[in-house]
């Protein structure tokens, strides 16, 4: 595939890398872990045992997010309304190809993938998936507005390499079509990322890592529309920002990626955020590193 290459990630599970974009898929600690621990047990999926859930995936990409939440779903008599958000096709053809990913799931979870890539939708007395191709920030006005998720995916390429999918105009999009309580999960960590959530009305919580350090003090992001005061005790996975969390939405990095007419390039949203934060008073990021004994910006930052 023309720009794209396959490795080996190190839980054993297969991704791959955009020479494009140089960045991987999924992190080192493997494709399936990153899935598991950043997507899944934050979403703690047990609260729709024997109801219906809908679920919006954006930035497919290989499928991991959704092949284990269709696992998960069957599991536990799960109704399902499910929406995707993807570009390219060429990943989940690369999926749905390969033996070492097909091995982890289900035959109906590569049902469902076939089905997905070769018409686009899949539907049965329990599932109803469809995947929207093209560019999310067009795309994503193609699902009924009366659709409110219970469950939101992002899991695009990092804030720095695609910022289009990160900016507040884009952001908004997409708390509108979130459901009373429903959590848009993230692995991104990002100040600007964040403070663009809390501005437009949501509730941020880290993803608790599971070994807290101050190198890897997040697993990533959950915003929830309304959520119950007590939310994190009712979710393990959750916990509120820290102080240095906090600070960081202060710096100059919490300021946002702009995108207002939805057809800049990266190369334009980059720039007129960088025109943005060389204008800021805001405290610069690097004195807040220093403050908390950072050698490098956190990861997606």
């Amino acid at each position: 595939m023309d720009n794209l290459e396959e490795l080996i990630t190190n839980d054993g599970t297969i991704s791959l890398r955009s020479l494009i974009y140089k960045e991987n898929f999924h992190s080192n600690i493997g494709a399936l872990k990153e899935t598991k621990n950043k997507f899944i047990k934050p979403s703690k999926l047990e609260r729709f045992k024997n109801k219906s859930i809908k679920v919006l995936d954006i930035c497919f990409g290989l499928g991991y997010n959704s092949a284990f939440l269709f696992k998960e779903l069957i599991s536990q008599s799960t109704k399902l309304d499910w929406f995707a958000l993807e570009i390219d096709k060429r990943p989940l053809n690369f999926s749905i190809n390969s033996n070492f990913f097909k091995n982890l799931w289900d035959q109906k979870v590569i049902e469902i993938f076939e089905a997905l890539y070769k018409k686009g939708n899949y539907t049965d007395k329990e599932f109803n998936c469809k995947i929207i191709w093209g560019d999310a920030r067009e795309k994503i006005c193609h699902i009924p507005k009366h659709i409110k998720f219970d469950l939101i995916f992002l899991d695009g390429f990092s804030p720095q390499k695609c910022p289009e999918i990160w900016t507040e105009e884009f952001l908004s999009k997409i708390k509108q079509s979130l459901n009373n309580r429903g959590y848009l999960i993230t692995y991104s960590s990002s100040a600007a990322v964040r403070k663009t959530l809390i501005d437009l009305g949501l509730t941020i919580y880290k993803i608790k890592p599971i070994i807290e350090s101050s190198a890897n003090w997040s697993n990533g992001t959950i915003a929830i529309l309304n959520p119950y005061f007590d939310e994190y005790k009712k979710n393990s996975f959750l916990k509120e920002l820290s102080v240095m969390e906090l600070e960081h939405l202060e710096t100059k990095a919490s300021i946002p990626y702009r995108d207002p007419s939805f057809d800049c390039t990266s190369r334009e949203i980059l720039k007129k955020r960088k025109d943005e934060q060389l204008e800021s008073n805001l405290l610069p990021t690097e004195v807040w590193r220093k403050k908390w004994h950072m050698t490098k910006a956190p990861f997606n930052s």
